[in-house]
């Protein structure tokens, strides 16, 4: 919840005012809200009443509302939708790791896409990752880093407390401004394609409804209070990424631990991604294909997919925003609904089909918002 997106809500405060402080709230409720009926989808009564898990993956839950459809249907497009998005983050990470160390380093003479390369490098090892334990182990470390970077902004922004003034936020709004700020509040909370492995992989599945109430909450928080604390210091001067308006002795430090921030992030979506394709492959009888070699050059073709996609794709930022808008918004709000509607229509009370139909239409509002936007602008990029 507190990944890199955190640094650009300052941002869009700046571009949504009052409003953007409810947004942060109500992304929080809905994006909590989607969780858990993603999660409830898992689950079936049995005979005596008892909730058993009959589910384990996003994919059985798509197969189970389009199998009268076709029985496979739904599963390819649920794990075509997680493994671009989850690629394309892998991407971004590669891209602002170079981007990052060109600016930490301009007197050396290397070109940022050098710098990617040289980032690559340092993420190698990332093909013999096989358990969810390790990758813990490194977003842990991950959410160790983000948290100085937090600290080391807010403790200046403290500083600054002299000057802080409410007259800074906007009453009026553009829209087009607004849009931009709703994907960049709402996909800061964004993690349903990790829930259920998260779920089934909890001592205490249990637990996880409280889990999910409690990190929201503070998900919430934190995010608005360094949002305001940030932007109540700069202002109309706040840039797109916060750790731009920091003096000069404080960037390259804190420019040097988003790297690691970046590094150390993109294990998780890569497993993901390469779990998935690798469960789809291997599925069925080939015993070719669940052999550890083949497995090993599953990740291998990844790891080396995204270097040449961050090294070849020109206005890489503005696609990333398309594919936002499209397989996020699905992720996140149109398909965990939809398949809470399709599962549980018959238990489910009319408030609760009122939630998940006005959960649908918002998510295809912000999808199309968010389309429209990064279309306008590839548009305006190409002339």
């Amino acid at each position: 919840f507190q990944g890199i997106f955190v640094l650009g809500l300052p941002y869009a405060l700046l571009h949504s005012g009052y409003s953007g402080l409810f947004l942060i709230i109500l992304a929080a409720a809905l994006c909590c809200y989607t969780g858990k009926i993603l999660i409830a989808c898992l689950y079936e009564e049995n005979e005596d009443g008892q909730l058993i898990r009959v589910r384990d993956t996003y994919e059985d839950i798509a197969n189970a509302c389009c199998k009268k459809l076709s029985p496979k249907l739904g599963g390819i497009v649920v794990n075509v939708t997680q493994v671009v998005e989850l690629i394309m983050t892998c991407i971004l990470y590669l891209v602002v790791s170079g981007n990052l160390l060109s600016h930490s380093f301009p007197y050396v003479p290397v070109t940022e896409k050098t710098w990617s390369v040289i980032a690559f490098v340092t993420l190698l090892p990332c093909v013999f990752i096989k358990t969810l334990k390790i990758v813990s182990k490194l977003s842990q470390l991950c959410s160790l880093v983000h948290f100085i970077i937090v600290f080391v902004v807010m403790t200046y922004c403290l500083t600054q407390i002299h000057q802080w003034s409410w007259a800074k936020f906007r009453l009026s709004i553009e829209f087009e401004d607004f849009l931009v700020s709703v994907g960049v509040i709402i996909f800061s909370y964004t993690s349903q394609i990790f829930l259920p492995t998260l779920e089934g992989n909890m001592k205490n599945p249990g637990d996880f409804r409280c889990m999910l109430n409690w990190t929201h909450f503070f998900a919430c928080v934190l995010k608005t209070t360094f949002a305001l604390t940030a932007f109540l210091t700069w202002g109309e001067e706040t840039k797109e990424v916060i750790t731009d308006n920091l003096p000069s002795f404080l960037q390259t430090l804190v420019n040097l631990c988003l790297l690691t921030k970046a590094l150390l992030s993109y294990p998780l979506p890569f497993f993901a991604a390469t779990e998935i394709v690798y469960a789809c492959i291997s599925r069925g009888n080939y015993s070719n294909y669940k052999s550890p070699l083949f497995a090993l050059g599953v990740r291998g073709s990844f790891l080396l997919l995204t270097l040449v996609m961050a090294m070849f794709i020109p206005h890489f930022a503005l696609l990333m925003g398309f594919t936002g808008s499209v397989t996020g918004a699905a992720m996140t709000f149109l398909l965990p609904s939809l398949f809470h509607l399709k599962l549980k229509r018959k238990k489910l009370s009319f408030l609760e089909k009122c939630a998940d139909i006005s959960v649908f239409i918002l998510g295809f509002l912000c999808s199309l918002a968010g389309i429209v936007c990064s279309i306008k602008g590839l548009l305006e990029v190409f002339g």
